[in-house]
């Protein structure tokens, strides 16, 4: 990804869509990267397949991220939040880690229809051109807005679709620890905290399971 590109970070409860959401697995399958973030696929899959996938979960991600040279430059990384909150939660973690980010390197992002297009926050790239753009929105969103940035950019920056993980640093979610998020609970902690919003949530990943038995390798039909 330091050469650029499209990463996405799929969870449990979005890939159940992969048969009925036609944006989003478009997205996921023209991304160039893909990492095994949903703990619930990892364990299934290797139990039902014999297979030894490791799981990198998207926080893990974030945090190797932001480790790199070229993550600490100030203006080097266009950071794309879901909410004014968030941005001035998130912009203050990432100052207390020596992350300098400029204001005219966030942007605030609308919210997006069916048809995805942002010809703002494109001119802002474009003037811009940094070399990594970051995006922390809701999974079936970022990656469809990444997939729209890949295509009509005139550069090819490194497009991050890490959803919430920096919230669960920097307090905007529940602080999940590294412990935890190895241990495949950071989905426990967030459902302890608020579980009227993310029970429903996971309890429909439960689907996800029905799709590796029948599937297996092969891509699920989409259902139209």
């Amino acid at each position: 990804m330091s050469h650029g590109g499209l990463l996405v970070v799929p969870a449990a409860p979005a890939l159940v869509e992969l048969e009925t959401n036609a944006m989003y697995r478009e997205a996921l399958l023209n991304a160039d990267l893909a990492i095994s973030d949903s703990a619930f696929m990892v364990l299934f899959w290797n139990r039902m397949m014999r297979d030894g996938i490791k799981r990198l979960s998207g926080l893990e991600y974030l945090r190797e991220f932001l480790k790199r040279p070229y993550a600490r430059v100030p203006g080097n990384v266009f950071w794309i939040m879901a909410s004014e909150t968030s941005a001035r939660r998130n912009l203050h973690w990432l100052a207390g880690q020596g992350v300098a980010v400029p204001e005219d390197c966030v942007y605030l992002a609308p919210m997006y229809g069916d048809a995805m297009s942002d010809p703002k926050l494109l001119a802002l790239l474009e003037e811009r051109r940094p070399e990594h753009v970051v995006l922390t929105l809701g999974g079936g969103t970022q990656e469809r807005l990444g997939l729209y940035l890949k295509r009509h950019l005139s550069f090819a920056p490194g497009i991050h679709c890490i959803g919430a993980a920096i919230a669960f640093l920097s307090g905007d979610q529940v602080y999940i620890p590294v412990w935890a998020d190895k241990a495949y609970l950071g989905w426990l902690f967030r459902s302890a905290s608020e579980p009227r919003r993310y029970v429903p949530r996971y309890w429909k990943a439960r689907k996800l399971l029905a799709l590796m038995r029948r599937y297996k390798e092969e891509l699920p039909a989409l259902k139209r």
